[in-house]
């Protein structure tokens, strides 16, 4: 009697302890997944269209300094997927295989995992009003990353495999993980190096010329001539008397002159505007956008708030 409950508890400790390492696996390849989707959401971010903005020394030193606390709840929302997500879809693709093809097969599982993606998938891409491409690649993605640690879980399940505690569970995971994580950072050193990433169109001042809007009733005409027309352009400054630390918006609109500083790169070239009937003084414009529609910009305030004002060409 006394060994048959051994052998039953033996038995429990053994399932608790592939569990945990089931659970372990899973929640580190998901943590390995989000920090690869972060580089890869950077890159992505750095081919978007956009300014030059300034480099922010309190915001990294605010980021280095939450890391360790920002990993800590990616490691328990991980933990909190595997458990509620993971787990589930293995069980359900288990029983799919059993019931309708007599044998768990491992094409179930990213069966399961696309299935239970697609209303997720096609929820956010109604609210968000993407295109059909965007969805079916965003749905993509997401499955793929959810197949990933159900068919690692499902290997360590299988009868026959070995069993592995969670320490060394973990240290795979965490050898394989660094090994991708550092190939997807260099990758992405690679592609920026190569030239992927968005930069300001290289524009002469006849490209410049044009009206532009800033979509709320301001525009700023720019003739090819030097000549400057602003109608209701806003302009920046602090007033201590109403908010010292909010720049307060003053409508432009008067003749003035401009003219193009190519300077000594795409980011650093500038539009210079002279409105003397204005009520502060327009500083110079940057330039972004593309060369068929360029954009001018300048800071709010502060350029650490990455505030801007933007006038788009017509």
């Amino acid at each position: 009697m006394r060994s048959e409950m051994q052998v039953t508890v033996q038995g429990q400790a053994r399932a608790r302890d592939r569990l945990d390492a089931v659970l372990t696996a899973s929640a580190s390849v998901l943590f390995v997944e989000a920090v690869i989707g972060v580089i890869a959401g950077y890159v992505w971010e750095q081919t978007q269209e956009a300014p030059a903005l300034p480099f922010n020394a309190m915001g990294l030193a605010v980021m280095v300094i939450a890391a360790p606390f920002l990993a800590a709840a990616g490691a328990a929302v991980c933990a909190l997927v595997t458990l509620g997500v993971v787990m589930p879809l293995l069980a359900a693709a288990a029983w799919l295989g059993r019931t309708l093809s007599g044998r768990e097969v491992w094409w179930w599982v990213p069966a399961v995992a696309a299935t239970a993606t697609a209303p997720p998938a096609l929820a956010v891409a109604i609210l968000t009003e993407v295109g059909p491409l965007e969805c079916l690649g965003g749905w993509f993605v997401v499955t793929t990353a959810l197949t990933t640690p159900l068919l690692v879980a499902r290997r360590l399940l299988l009868p026959g495999r070995p069993q592995l505690s969670v320490g060394a569970m973990f240290g795979r995971v965490a050898l394989y993980g660094t090994l991708a994580v550092v190939t997807a950072f260099a990758l992405a050193g690679v592609a920026m190096l190569a030239g992927i990433g968005y930069e300001p169109p290289r524009l002469n001042a006849e490209q410049i010329a044009g009206t532009y809007s800033d979509g709320k009733g301001g525009t700023l005409t720019l003739t090819p001539d030097g000549k400057a027309t602003a109608t209701r352009v806003e302009t920046f400054d602090f007033d201590d008397s109403i908010d010292p630390f909010e720049p307060q918006a003053h409508p432009c609109t008067g003749t003035g002159t401009w003219t193009y500083d190519p300077a000594d790169g795409p980011y650093s070239q500038q539009v210079d505007v002279s409105v003397e009937a204005c009520p502060v003084a327009m500083d110079s414009w940057s330039v972004y956008g593309t060369r068929e529609h360029p954009k001018l910009y300048v800071f709010i305030g502060d350029p650490d708030s990455w505030e801007l004002y933007t006038l788009r060409h017509s």
